[in-house]
């Protein structure tokens, strides 16, 4: 699920990006009304944070924008409170308000709410469950088994599995990897995409067989049944 944030409010982006980013999603932040504009109208995301609070397009001139083009989920995040405001935005199309100060675990459920009713939920639906061998993944409750047995596992690990699963078969860069999952740059001294899959082998193949998560000598890694 890719998310766009709205916000001009540097260390709130921030905070934000990175919490939604450690709960499994790939975030994209627009620091502008304008940029947030142009990425909400043609980008491709499953849901929309914004502020109304925004240099160049203010958050109404954003949500209007959005809505004559695509109905995409829109949560208001904002320290405006007032009724007025709060009745505007739900007029003009957006799906939740939630005012600042706010609890990050009451963000993180309202948009798991908004994607379970939304658009996305419906188009993806059918295509939420994922099944390699004895590995069932269902990408909409966020849960994985294998032979029965569910998985355990951390927002990153279940991330770094689907994206494995979506493209099954198709091997995977260190690159790809650390682009997807952890939204940055490969750093050639950063080991996290090792770690992480090894961690995730732990979980979901060393227990078992057969064995689907597979390296490939100088050039990533592939999900896939091999016989």
């Amino acid at each position: 699920m890719r998310i766009l944030v709205i916000e001009d409010e540097a260390k709130q982006a921030d905070y934000v990006k990175r919490g939604l980013s450690e709960a499994g999603y790939t975030v994209d932040v627009a620091r502008d009304g304008i940029e947030g504009r142009y990425l909400a109208t043609e980008g491709d995301y499953q849901l929309v944070v914004l502020d109304i609070m925004l240099p160049g397009v203010d958050g109404f001139g954003v949500l209007s924008a959005l809505r004559e083009k695509r109905n995409t989920p829109v949560l208001m995040l904002t320290a405006r409170d007032l009724v007025e405001d709060r009745v505007r935005g739900l007029q003009s199309g957006a799906d939740d308000y939630l005012v600042k100060p706010f609890a990050f675990s009451e963000l993180l459920a309202r948009i798991g709410a908004l994607l379970r009713r939304g658009p996305a939920a419906n188009a993806e639906s059918t295509n939420s469950k994922l099944t390699i061998s004895d590995l069932e993944m269902d990408l909409l409750s966020r849960k994985a088994s294998r032979a029965g047995q569910r998985l355990e596992l951390t927002a990153k690990e279940f991330a770094l599995l689907a994206l494995l699963a979506r493209r099954k078969g198709q091997i995977l860069s260190r690159t790809t990897l650390a682009e997807q999952v952890w939204d940055m740059n490969f750093d050639s001294d950063t080991n996290v995409v090792e770690v992480a899959i090894r961690r995730l082998r732990a979980k979901m193949d060393d227990p078992f067989r057969p064995k689907l998560l597979h390296n490939v000598r100088g050039m990533g890694y592939v999900l896939e049944e091999r016989t």
